[in-house]
C-alpha cells in the first residue's frame, strides 16, 4: 500500500474502500432480512423484529388480554420489543462489528480523513 518513496497508493486504497463498503451493504441488507424475536411475561407477548429494528410482529397470548387492567398489556408489549430491539442490535453487532474493525479500527487503512478524505 505504501509506495516506494513513502507515499500512499491511493488506487489501492480506494479499492479496499470500495471492498468494505460492498461487504457493509450486503451485511445492513442480510440484517434487514433477518428477523429475531424478543418477549416478555414469560412468552405471554412476543415480538418480532428484522434485523434493522422494524417491528414486524406481534403475538399476544388472550390469557394476557384484560380489559380492567391495560396497563400491564401495554407494559408487556414494550417489554417484549425492547427485547427483540435488543436482541436485533446484537445481530447486528455481529454482523457489522468486523467490517466497523477495517474502517479504522486496526485494519491497516490509513486515516482518509488526514488525507484530505471525509469531513
Amino acid at each position: 500500500m505504501v509506495q516506494p518513496g513513502g507515499g500512499f497508493d491511493l488506487s489501492q486504497i480506494m479499492q479496499q474502500a470500495q471492498q468494505m463498503q460492498q461487504k457493509l451493504v450486503e451485511a445492513q441488507e442480510e440484517l434487514a432480512s433477518t428477523e429475531v424475536t424478543g418477549s416478555a411475561g414469560g412468552g405471554l407477548v412476543t415480538a418480532t423484529v428484522s434485523g434493522d429494528s422494524q417491528l414486524k410482529g406481534l403475538v399476544i397470548d388472550p390469557k394476557v388480554v384484560d380489559p380492567e387492567d391495560v396497563e400491564t398489556l401495554a407494559d408487556l408489549v414494550v417489554a417484549a420489543v425492547r427485547d427483540a430491539s435488543a436482541n436485533a442490535q446484537k445481530l447486528t453487532e455481529q454482523k457489522l462489528g468486523p467490517l466497523a474493525g477495517g474502517l479504522g479500527g486496526g485494519g491497516g487503512m490509513p486515516d482518509l480523513g488526514a488525507l484530505g478524505f471525509g469531513g
